[in-house]
């Protein structure tokens, strides 16, 4: 009975384990980022720009914030946890992978999108 139960934690322990280290795996790359920014640069790249949908919203540059901080939006805006539909819909069109990736581009950006 023991050995049964044992199992069975283990058989329901082991994918999550195997899901955390897949995911801690994941490492952005901001060359391949280059070309999935394409979307990000009409609004994130010019400076004081605001855009009109769905209200008048000031645009963040985003160069030079921390990857971590980039991820954690886009993840969020993926989940529809942060509102904005152009974002939620760019978003969710995005890989795990893509989302590193841009994230680790715009961190070694200026905020005037130089590299640093």
């Amino acid at each position: 009975m023991k050995k049964i139960t044992a199992l069975l934690v283990l058989l329901g322990v082991t994918p999550m384990f195997i899901q955390a280290s897949s995911a801690a795996e994941i490492v952005g790359n901001a060359q391949a980022a280059k070309a999935k920014i394409e979307m990000c640069i009409g609004c994130h790249g010019i400076p004081g720009y605001k855009a009109t949908f769905p209200e008048v919203y000031q645009v963040p540059m985003i160069g030079g914030q921390g990857a971590k901080y980039i991820e954690s939006a886009l993840h969020a805006y993926k989940k529809g946890d942060r509102k904005h539909p152009s974002m939620n819909g760019i978003a969710a069109s995005l890989s795990d992978q893509d989302i590193a990736d841009v994230a680790a581009f715009y961190a070694q950006q200026t905020k005037s999108g130089s590299v640093k």
